[in-house]
């Protein structure tokens, strides 16, 4: 059995915003904890030892990342090289150019000439001597419709279209690369990748325009003994036969609070030709927690966010407060009892989101289809709100004297629930005041 570590998308550098700055050390504190995250990884790949590590792409947030970044990157997996492990680097999405091409933040290992190190940019397939023999990997790193196609291929023709087109040129170059396949050794598919059978997560936005979704049938193949991918922070197996295992390991980090509630780590895999057996692994990571309250009707607003505050286990993790309030509530909120109460967190952000008062639930006697007039409407709508009691006797004149006038030439426009504006089907018009 060879066994291989499958970890992807570990975009170190990431997530700044959310840490803060060690005073002993002048690095961010997200940083420090990708690169922890990063070396457990490698410290399992060590001491198990695995035969070969595929790292499923995007490495870093972008092709460029700060030198000080790339030095974290390359001194943990410079560990996989002095223990002899050879080492597979694929170029997802955010390795390359803005332009789709290269992976300029990985190739200067293929340039460097690192030993064990390969470099993932093109569709190729590269034969491993492992320390359990021989291994067969097909690199598949982000496509994008320039990389197959021409410009002119696609003028003129549907999105739709041009996307059948790039799935058909894709299956005659993995044809061509598994014609070529010894079907005496086992064989992993190492791609980066969105299948159409994925639960997105955080990569949702992540390729729009520059990608396309590609059918899980061109990854189901009798050759492949497993299918390594990259590019979805989920983990997933896409296919529950697991002949062969279609496995996103996702990310090692959580990168965002869309990713709150995801497990993350990475998967070890037992392989030989036919079989592949794998396990995935957890990785303990800093929590990320969104507390939301609405306090827009308590008498004691803040009273009610402490209270949800307390509720949370916030210790050492990333916060973000979301209170929703009125405007006559903003002076009730003692900001510094807030801040002292979300102190013990790692880091944290306070958002507190205004209601307006035209969001206020609506005065029952106003709801749609009640048959009330328009002047009792009216006087229904002041009676019911405060402030108003000083200009009220005006308003019924003003809107007594506006009726009186041509009831007829009167059309009002109400709008729907699904927002839509529609004129009343009649003069006598029914109001929808909140």
């Amino acid at each position: 059995m060879i066994k291989i570590l499958h970890l992807s998308d570990i975009h170190i550098g990431s997530g700044f915003s959310h840490g803060r700055v060690n005073p002993a050390t002048g690095l961010n504190t997200r940083l420090e904890d990708f690169v922890s995250t990063l070396s457990r990884c490698i410290d399992r790949a060590i001491a198990e030892p695995v035969d070969l590590v595929l790292f499923g792409g995007d490495a870093f947030p972008d092709a460029t990342p700060p030198p000080f970044v790339q030095e974290a990157f390359a001194r943990q997996f410079h560990r996989l090289v002095q223990a002899n492990i050879p080492t597979v680097l694929l170029v997802g999405n955010h390795d390359q150019h803005s332009q789709g091409q290269g992976g300029a933040s990985l190739s200067i290992y293929r340039t460097l000439g690192v030993p064990g190190f390969i470099v993932g940019d093109s569709v190729t397939t590269h034969r491993i001597e492992t320390a359990k023999g021989p291994v067969q990997i097909i690199t598949l790193p982000w496509i994008t419709r320039s990389t197959l196609m021409t410009r002119s291929q696609t003028e003129g023709i549907s999105l739709s279209d041009v996307n059948q087109l790039l799935i058909d040129r894709l299956r005659v170059v993995l044809e061509g690369e598994v014609r070529q396949l010894d079907e005496t050794v086992p064989t992993v598919l190492l791609a980066h990748l969105m299948a159409d059978r994925a639960e997105l997560g955080a990569e949702r936005f992540l390729a729009v325009g520059k990608g396309f979704t590609i059918p899980i049938s061109l990854l189901i193949r009798p050759e492949f003994d497993y299918v390594a991918l990259g590019h979805v922070h989920r983990h997933q197996n896409l296919n529950p036969t697991n002949n062969p295992p279609v496995i996103y390991p996702g990310s090692i980090e959580r990168v965002d609070f869309s990713e709150q509630k995801e497990d993350k780590g990475y998967v070890m895999v037992e392989l030989e030709r036919g079989q592949a057996k794998w396990e995935f692994c957890p990785l303990v990571v800093r929590a990320f927690k969104t507390i939301k309250v609405d306090v827009s009707e308590a008498e004691n607003p803040q009273e009610q966010i402490l209270k949800a505050i307390g509720k949370q286990e916030i210790e050492d993790a990333v916060v973000r407060l979301i209170y929703q309030l009125r405007s006559h509530q903003i002076d009730l909120i003692d900001n510094t009892v807030i801040h002292a109460a979300l102190s013990i967190a790692h880091n944290y952000t306070i958002q507190p989101e205004l209601v307006s008062q035209l969001a206020r639930p609506r005065v029952p006697e106003l709801n749609a289809g009640a048959g009330i007039d328009p002047l009792s409407a009216l006087q229904t709508y002041l009676e019911n709100r405060e402030g108003l009691e000083d200009i009220k006797t005006d308003l019924l004149e003003a809107a007594e004297g506006l009726l009186a006038g041509d009831e007829q030439m009167w059309q009002f426009s109400s709008t729907g629930e699904d927002g839509e504006q529609r004129e009343a089907d009649n003069p006598s018009v029914q109001l929808k005041l909140l």
